[in-house]
């Protein structure tokens, strides 16, 4: 599984990225890669015009808000 944090480095999107990694924590998943994305042409050319964004595995969750933990891992499953 891959989670991907859309984002240019605000406030918001670094606690998104931060909350996704106390997520994944919490679940004691090792399966998962989390990658920020902070290169503003590959946000828009997703489609994402307002950051940050969550994707798992590809597809759009949340976008800006950085959801909590426990919000997070509702979209892990």
């Amino acid at each position: 599984m891959k989670i991907e944090i859309l984002g240019t480095g605000c406030p918001k999107c670094k606690k998104l990225f931060e909350n996704a990694q106390a997520a994944v924590k919490e679940l004691g998943r090792d399966d998962i890669e989390i990658a920020k994305i902070e290169d503003i042409n590959e946000i828009t050319a997703r489609g994402i015009m307002m950051t940050p964004a969550l994707c798992v595995d590809g597809q759009v969750k949340s976008v800006g808000k950085a959801l909590g933990p426990g919000d997070i891992k509702k979209h892990i499953g």
